[in-house]
C-alpha cells in the first residue's frame, strides 16, 4: 500500500463526519481516478448531479463528498432513503404539511425539502418514488417551489438536488415506472459507482482502512490478514460490494479469526451438489447434473429477480428470455409468482427424487 494511503489511513481519527480519508474512497484504480475527476468538475456547479451504481458501492460517501466540495458545504446534508419510508408517508417526510392537512396533523411540519434549504438534498434510491411524488419534485427542479400538504401557497427553496438509483433508469421509464422528463432533470451530470469486482487494486487499501477504523471503535487488536486470505479476496466476486467487504472486515474484528471471513468466501460446493449422495450404490452422474443444473439456474432467477424488484419482464429481458419462459420456469422451480411472500426453500427429498 503506498505511503499516501498509510497516512490517510492512519489519520483516521481525524477524520471528520461520516466520510473516510479520499485516498481511501478513490484508491489508485484508473475508474475511481476518472471518477475523482469528473466530481471535482460538477461539486461546485449547483446542478443535480445522479449517481448510479450497484447496492453497497458507496453512493451514499459519493454524494457527501459533492456536498463538502460545493459552495453550499456549511449548509445542511439531508438525506431521504426512499424506500424506507411507505409511500403513503414520504410525500410528508419531503414535503411536510400544514395543521388539519390530515387527521393527526395538530400542527404544521416542515419536510426534508425545507430542511435542505441552501444545501443539499440526497434522494437515494429515487426509483422507489412513486408518479405523483415525482411530479412534485419535477416542480422544485424547475422552479424552486414546492407545496406543503395542506397549504395554499407554494414555498421556495435553494437547494442542490444529488439522485442514487442501482436500477437504470432508462429501463423504468420504458416500463412506465419513472417520468422521462424528470429523468432528464437530474441527470444532468452523471456520477458512475463501479462494481468492487472491476476495483480490485483498491480491496488491499480498504481492508487495511475498515480494519483500523474498527479496531479503534470496538477496541480491539484484531492483526492484519494473512496474504492466504488477502488472495482469496482478490479472487472473490463481490456481490455485495464494498458493504460486503466491510462487514467481513467488521466480523472478523470482533470475532479475532480469519474462518469468519474465509468460510464465507470459500465456493459452496453443496448448494450445487447434492450432499445426500448414497455412495453405497451407483451414481447417476446424469440425473446428480441435472439437479445441480435445475438448483444452479433457479439461484440465478431468484437473483435476478430480486435485483429488478420482482419486475418479471425486465427480468426476462435480462436473461435474454421470452417473458412466458421465465414464468414458466419461476413455476418450475416453486418461486412465487410475485415478492408478496418469501420464495420456499427446496427441499432436500424433492431435489434427491426429482
Amino acid at each position: 500500500m503506498s505511503s499516501t494511503m498509510t497516512n490517510s489511513v492512519s489519520s483516521l481519527a481525524q477524520a471528520l463526519g461520516e466520510i473516510p480519508p479520499e485516498a481511501v474512497v478513490f484508491g489508485q484504480s484508473e475508474v475511481m481516478q476518472a471518477l475523482r475527476s469528473r466530481l471535482d468538475k460538477v461539486a461546485s456547479a449547483n446542478v443535480p448531479v445522479l449517481i448510479h451504481g450497484e447496492s453497497g458501492t458507496g453512493k451514499d460517501i459519493i454524494a457527501r463528498l459533492v456536498h463538502s466540495r460545493s459552495p453550499w458545504r456549511s449548509g445542511p446534508f439531508v438525506k431521504v432513503n426512499c424506500p424506507a419510508i411507505p409511500g403513503t408517508l414520504l410525500e410528508s417526510e419531503l414535503f411536510g404539511y400544514e395543521r388539519g392537512a390530515f387527521t393527526g396533523a395538530y400542527g404544521s411540519k416542515p419536510g426534508r425539502v425545507e430542511m435542505a434549504h441552501r444545501g443539499t438534498l440526497f434522494l437515494d434510491e429515487i426509483s422507489e418514488l412513486d408518479m405523483s411524488l415525482q411530479s412534485k419534485l419535477l416542480q422544485l427542479l424547475q422552479d424552486g417551489q414546492f407545496c406543503r400538504i395542506g397549504a395554499q401557497a407554494d414555498k421556495k427553496v435553494e437547494v442542490r438536488v444529488v439522485c442514487a438509483t442501482n436500477r437504470k433508469l432508462e429501463d423504468e421509464i420504458e416500463n412506465g415506472n419513472f417520468r422521462q422528463d424528470l429523468y432528464y432533470r437530474i441527470n444532468v451530470v452523471n456520477l458512475f459507482m463501479p462494481p468492487l469486482r472491476e476495483r480490485r487494486g483498491d480491496i488491499e487499501g480498504l481492508v487495511s482502512y475498515f480494519l483500523e477504523y474498527y479496531n479503534r471503535k470496538y477496541n480491539c487488536k484484531a492483526r492484519p490478514l494473512s496474504p492466504e486470505l488477502k488472495e482469496i479476496l482478490q479472487r472473490y466476486h463481490w456481490p455485495g460490494n464494498i458493504r460486503e467487504l466491510e462487514n467481513l472486515v467488521k466480523r472478523y474484528v470482533i470475532l479475532g479469526s480469519e474462518d469468519v471471513i474465509s468460510n464465507d468466501l470459500q465456493p459452496r460446493e453443496n448448494d450445487l451438489i447434492a450432499s445426500d449422495i448414497n455412495f453405497d450404490g451407483p451414481i447417476s452422474l446424469k440425473k446428480l447434473t441435472r439437479q445441480a443444473t435445475r438448483a444452479l439456474e433457479r439461484k440465478i432467477i431468484l437473483k435476478v429477480l430480486h435485483n429488478h424488484h420482482w419486475n418479471r419482464k425486465q427480468a426476462a429481458k435480462t436473461l435474454n428470455i421470452s417473458y412466458r419462459a421465465l414464468l414458466y420456469k419461476i413455476r418450475d422451480a416453486g418461486l412465487p409468482p410475485n415478492r408478496a411472500r418469501r420464495p420456499p426453500e427446496p427441499a432436500k427429498s424433492q431435489v434427491a427424487a426429482d
